[in-house]
């Protein structure tokens, strides 16, 4: 089994490789009759679209997205939602070197120990490239639940971390770090231009929050919201970390300060006090924000010479040319919003589907 799918109700499958002709995903299970152009989900793949700043790779893609199936007359029709956006800027001369040598860090090994084949032209399957489909499905998961707000940012970069008394969301888009603090936005730039030169990577944290999220979605044990949002996050490309609102800080915590007292609120609802549990308590959503934090480790394709073996076992050293991201984390931005939507859609088709009346 290949595990290329993704979802209970609201699936997903992704397909394609870096190098290849073209990349794409089919969504089913979306619901029929909601309004969907190619214009709907365009914006979010400029957002995560390469060669946008000298901080990303310079690898030129366009990234425009063609509606192959499940729309018509302008709206979803209930069956499969086929979408593709093709590869026009390949340079897969780029990898001869690692052709017969694996990259530390990358799925390179791993792959060749799996399947006894490898794509090394930009990693194939492993590659960031894959996420371009997952940020088109999620624009159309964002149509599924309008009621709900998401919102992502670069929380930090390597250690240096945002300062959140400076939080101002009209900044996350005004920068190309997706970075709401301004001043720090401006220290970014000298930090990774320094790691772009120097032929390294960093690595980056990214939050996600989710505002509108009714109280109900998920479900207890096996089906726990936070655990599919820790799957689905996890499954994004460099992510080596996921935490649901306070995260490994609740663990330095008691039961007093970590707790989410409760008062009355607005029709007989809580009013909480605190969100360390991150808007899911059980598995189930409480009505709260949901902010979920992942962590991104530093692109493992770069020009700084690594120690490494062939693929018939003989020491080397290996440097990996091309176009890569100095810190792959900001693009993640995009990528992590759209895995939230899409997770939080299934579970509201999910919940639609045991309790309709509700």
């Amino acid at each position: 089994m290949s595990w290329n799918t993704f979802g209970r109700v609201l699936r997903f499958t992704t397909w394609g490789e870096s190098h290849g002709p073209a990349i794409g995903v089919v969504l089913d299970g979306c619901p029929p009759r909601i309004a969907l152009s190619e214009e709907d989900i365009q914006p979010f793949l400029d957002a995560r679209r390469p060669g946008q700043s000298r901080f990303t790779t310079q690898r030129q893609e366009p990234d425009q997205v063609r509606i192959l199936s499940g729309v018509f007359q302008g709206q979803t029709t209930g069956t499969p939602i086929s979408l593709m956006i093709e590869n026009t800027d390949q340079r897969s001369k780029d990898y001869g070197e690692i052709a017969q040598s694996y990259r530390p860090g990358h799925a390179d090994y791993a792959y060749d120990a799996k399947y006894g084949i490898r794509d090394y032209r930009g990693g194939g399957r492993s590659s960031a490239r894959e996420t371009a489909c997952r940020v088109a499905a999620g624009a159309i998961a964002r149509l599924i639940i309008p009621e709900v707000t998401i919102t992502g940012w670069v929380e930090a970069i390597g250690t240096s971390a945002i300062d959140y008394a400076r939080f101002d969301a009209g900044q996350i888009r005004a920068n190309p770090f997706f970075c709401p603090d301004a001043v720090k936005a401006a220290e970014w730039e000298e930090l990774v231009d320094s790691i772009r030169k120097a032929g390294s990577s960093v690595g980056a944290t990214v939050m996600c929050r989710a505002e509108g999220v009714p109280a109900g979605w998920g479900a207890p044990l096996y089906g726990k919201l936070d655990a599919d949002l820790a799957s689905g996050m996890m499954s994004i490309n460099a992510v080596k970390g996921v935490e649901i609102g306070d995260g490994f800080a609740a663990a330095r915590g008691t039961g007093e300060s970590n707790a989410d007292a409760m008062a009355p609120g607005a029709g007989g609802a809580p009013e909480f006090a605190s969100n360390h549990a991150g808007g899911i308590a059980g598995g189930i959503s409480t009505g709260q924000p949901v902010d979920v934090r992942i962590a991104f480790k530093p692109t493992s394709s770069i020009l700084t010479p690594v120690p490494s073996i062939t693929s018939t076992g003989e020491a080397t050293e290996v440097r990996t040319k091309g176009r890569h991201d100095p810190c792959v984390g900001i693009r993640g931005v995009p990528v992590a919003e759209a895995m939230l939507a899409l997770v939080l859609a299934d579970h509201k088709l999910l919940h639609r589907a045991q309790v309709a009346k509700r």
